[in-house]
């Protein structure tokens, strides 16, 4: 993101984004892998040679801890949704401190070149 020099320009950009922060939907910080596996049935073809069964899970952190939770498959599109409004606002929310950072820097820096100081 290129970030503009005059104070202006930095607080339009910074209010635009600021109104883009309200979420759209559940947000969810996590990842969604897609794992294979035995079952366990003796009488299994997954067992004998033949495909391993598919599960859908989400990796997250709890308490420092590492928790997995099954996510049935009428469901993973919509958890898809909600890790992806997460990397959204994690994403928007990163351009909103640089841009507030270049306020700040650019605040003395404006406020000399007004009163015709260099």
């Amino acid at each position: 993101m290129r970030v503009p020099s005059h104070p202006t320009l930095i607080r339009r950009m910074l209010d635009a984004r600021l109104k883009q922060l309200a979420p759209t939907g559940p947000i969810l910080s996590a990842s969604l892998v897609q794992t294979t596996k035995h079952c366990g049935r003796p009488s299994c073809h997954c067992l004998r040679g033949g495909p391993k069964h598919v599960g859908n899970y989400v990796t997250c952190k709890i308490a420092g801890k590492t928790r997995t939770v099954y996510v049935p498959v009428d469901l993973v599109p919509e958890v898809q949704s909600w890790i992806g409004e997460q990397r959204r606002l994690k994403r928007l929310h990163q351009e909103i401190q640089l841009l507030s950072l270049a306020l700040i820097r650019q605040h003395a820096q404006h406020r000399n070149r007004r009163q015709g100081r260099p």
